[in-house]
C-alpha cells in the first residue's frame, strides 16, 4: 500500500478487509462510519415539584401530604396548556439515634411532574406552586415531534456524509463501490446545562415566576457500514 493511501486510511479511521483469496478475484471491502448533528429547539419545559413532611402518626402524615398534592394538582388543572402527573411516593421511618430499634417518627415525600410547551404559563405556575411545594428540578428539552424532525434531518446528513466518504475512498482507489451493510443509530440529545434550583419551599411572597429559557439541544446520528469495491 502506498504511503499516501496509508495516510488516507488513518485520517478516515476506516478498516480495509483484504481477503486471503484476493488473487482469485474475491471482493475488497472497506468498513467506515460517519456522523452528523443538528440543533433541536428546546420547546418543552419540564418540572418536578414535591412535598416532604415528618410526623409521629403515619396516617396523619399521609393525609397531610396527599392533601398538599391534591391542592397542587387542582391548581395545575386551571392551566389548560400544562400537563401534570403524579410521581414517586415514598414513606420511611425515622429511628431514635440512641435506640436504633425504636421508630420515633415518619417521613413522607410525594412528587408531581409538569410539562408544557407554553413557557410563560409554565413559568408562572411553577412560581405559584412553590408557595406550598419544593422544586426538585426544572429543565428544557425538545418536544417529541421537534426531536423527531431534528433526528430526520441529522439522519439525512449522516447518510450523505457516509456516501460521500465511500465515494471518496472508492474513487481514490480507482474503483466503484456498493454498500453491503449499513447501521444507523442515534445518541439521543444533549441538552445545555441547567443551573441547580433551590430545593426548598418558598414563602408565598417569594413565589416569583421560575426563569425558563429554551435554547437548543444537539441531536446526533451515526452511520456505520461496509462497502464493497468493484471494478
Amino acid at each position: 500500500m502506498k504511503p499516501a493511501l496509508l495516510a488516507l486510511v488513518a485520517a478516515f479511521n476506516i478498516a480495509v478487509a483484504v481477503p486471503a483469496a484476493a488473487e482469485a478475484g474475491a471482493p475488497l471491502t472497506v468498513e467506515l462510519s460517519a456522523q452528523a448533528s443538528t440543533a433541536a429547539a428546546n420547546d418543552l419545559a419540564t418540572a418536578v415539584l414535591y412535598v416532604e413532611r415528618s410526623g409521629a402518626d403515619a396516617a396523619v402524615l399521609a393525609d397531610e401530604v396527599n392533601r398538599a398534592i391534591a391542592g397542587a394538582l387542582e391548581t395545575v388543572r386551571a392551566e389548560k396548556t400544562v400537563k401534570a402527573q403524579t410521581g414517586s411516593v415514598s414513606t420511611w421511618p425515622v429511628y431514635d439515634k440512641d435506640d436504633r430499634g425504636r421508630i420515633t417518627s415518619w417521613r413522607m415525600r410525594s412528587e408531581i411532574r409538569l410539562e408544557s410547551m407554553d413557557l410563560a404559563a409554565m413559568s408562572a405556575l411553577v412560581g405559584r406552586l412553590q408557595a406550598a411545594l419544593a422544586l426538585a428540578h426544572v429543565g428544557m428539552e425538545p418536544a417529541p415531534a421537534t426531536r423527531r424532525k431534528a433526528l430526520d434531518a441529522a439522519t439525512v446528513d449522516a447518510l450523505q456524509a457516509f456516501e460521500a466518504r465511500a465515494g471518496l475512498i472508492a474513487g481514490t482507489l480507482g474503483r466503484k463501490h456498493r454498500i453491503v451493510h449499513l447501521s444507523v443509530g442515534d445518541s439521543g440529545f444533549s441538552p445545555p446545562p441547567m443551573p441547580r434550583m433551590r430545593m426548598a419551599t418558598m414563602a408565598a411572597a417569594d413565589a416569583a415566576p421560575a426563569p425558563l429559557e429554551g435554547g437548543e439541544s444537539q441531536v446526533s446520528v451515526h452511520v456505520s457500514g461496509r462497502i464493497e469495491l468493484t471494478d
